[in-house]
Formats: structure tokens, sequence, C-alpha cells
């Protein structure tokens, strides 16, 4: 398999926090429904996994928040169900793998994403 994007991204928690509190309208647009009720710092390890999924496709317009949802295996390995305008992107590409990697720690959440092409 061939790499054919990796992105990677950080996020100040307490700050992303600020942000959710001043815009009670973001929680909604960023996340689904199964995301939106998680802790804040694993919300900003979402958000941070998002923006370092998009920066691994190139950061191509029109890609909608929620079509890039962060679930969690039964060993609590995260993982991305893509949707629609991510899952469109990400075929055009060619990407056959997508891996995620999230932390917390300190305040700050980070996500790495690398995507793999057949």
């Amino acid at each position: 398999m061939a790499i054919i994007g990796v992105g990677i991204d950080v996020c100040d928690i307490e700050r992303f926090g600020e942000t959710l509190r001043r815009t009670p309208g973001l929680r909604a647009r960023l996340f689904t429904p199964a995301e939106a009720g998680r802790p804040l710092a694993s919300l900003a390890a979402r958000f941070a996994a998002k923006e370092a999924l998009a920066k691994a496709l190139g950061a191509p317009v029109g890609l909608a928040w929620q079509d890039a949802e962060v679930i969690s295996e039964e060993s609590g390995r995260p993982r991305f169900a893509l949707r629609a305008t991510v899952r469109a992107e990400a075929e055009a590409q060619g990407v056959a793998v997508v891996h995620l990697s999230l932390s917390h720690d300190a305040g700050i959440a980070s996500a790495m994403v690398v995507l793999e092409g057949s």
C-alpha cells in the first residue's frame, strides 16, 4: 500500500471548551449525536481528528464535519466512519485504509491520520 496523505492537528482543550460555550450551535455542527455527549477532552480530540483527516485529504472544499464520525471499537481503538462528502473524497483519492491515533494530556488534544491507498 502507498501513503496518500498524512495529517496532524492539536487542540487546546480549555480554549475549545470556551468556543463551544460561546457558540452553542457549534457542537451540533461539528459532531454527530453519538459524539456530542462525550467529555470535553474527548470532543477536542475528535475535533483534532477531523481537522487532521481534512489535512490528509488536502483540505478540499465541501467536506461536512458530521460526515467523518470518530467511533471507538470494543477495544477502545478509535476509527473513522466516513459518510457522504468525506467518503466520496476519500474514494476519489483512492483511499483504502484510514489510520487514526488520538491523545489528550496536559490540556492538549491531538490526532494523527495516515491515509493508505492500494
